[in-house]
């Protein structure tokens, strides 16, 4: 039996929703061994992140080579990396193992408002880890962050999209869950040449906490199998969509999707 292996760097919820949470319940849906790297740990529940605590850059080293000298992922997923130095030694550590099948998450703040990445870290992740990355998966407001380009119509998407793959990310995927002009919700890939648009019916609901975690997750497990890129993004579409869709009703504020609704097995 062969079972492909995914590693995610980032941070633990304690409210299970997103983070390492999320994407260790991605992967096994999904049928991958998932592995994890912790950048620090989160006190948090659905009415947002109490508390923030960052593990050491010596512990975070250690975990990804007791990862990679045994357990050698098939990809690797990043998520919440909090500051500078975590960014750099993540770099250099995928450049050490020629890990080419990263997936970047640029996780900056929580669905809550939190902050989850410092200011500084901006530009190491812009310089260090984006031109490594085989995809990088930003929402709108991330995008905007990263581009320094205010993003508002599909158009100006296209733009950052295209600046970004300049600046080194092989595959650009800019979600559209914050556009709330549109009925649909568009997700735009860009690979360096071509457009192409995943979309779904827009859920009114606040129950959305680890969306971008999950959907990254999604997409590292199918590329952890040899899927395509734009196989990847098609299979983390519907994925997100059923958790969406399928609502738990956890918790007071922004509560988690439901990782079990691809797959049709609830408990």
């Amino acid at each position: 039996m062969t079972v492909s292996r995914a590693l995610t760097i980032a941070g633990s919820d304690s409210g299970g929703g997103a983070g390492i949470q999320a994407d260790l319940k991605t992967f096994q849906e999904l049928g991958v061994f998932g592995m994890t790297a912790i950048t620090a740990v989160t006190a948090q529940n659905t009415l947002g992140v109490q508390g923030v605590y960052p593990v050491s850059v010596e512990g975070l080293k250690t975990q990804i080579e007791s990862i990679a000298s045994d357990l050698n992922p098939d990809a690797i997923k990043t998520g919440m990396l909090f500051n500078a130095e975590m960014i750099t030694l993540v770099s250099q550590k995928v450049r050490d193992y020629n890990w080419e099948n990263l997936i970047v998450d640029p996780v900056m703040v929580a669905k809550g408002g939190q902050s989850l990445l410092l200011e500084e870290a901006v530009e190491a992740l812009i310089t260090s880890l984006l031109p490594l990355a085989k995809v990088i998966t930003p929402n709108i407001p991330e995008a905007e962050v990263l581009t320094s380009m205010e993003i508002v119509t599909l158009d100006q998407r296209k733009a950052a999209a295209k600046k970004l793959h300049t600046l080194g990310a092989k595959n650009v995927i800019i979600k559209g869950g914050h556009d709330s002009s549109r009925e649909t919700v568009v997700d735009l890939l860009f690979d360096g040449q071509y457009f192409e648009e995943f979309t779904g019916p827009r859920k009114g609901t606040k129950h959305t906490h680890g969306t971008g975690c999950t959907y990254a997750a999604a997409i590292t497990a199918e590329i952890s199998k040899g899927k395509s890129v734009s196989e990847a993004v098609t299979t983390a579409k519907a994925f997100i969509q059923a958790a969406i869709e399928d609502e738990l009703g956890f918790g007071s504020g922004h509560g988690p999707t439901n990782h079990w609704a691809f797959n049709k097995t609830r408990f």
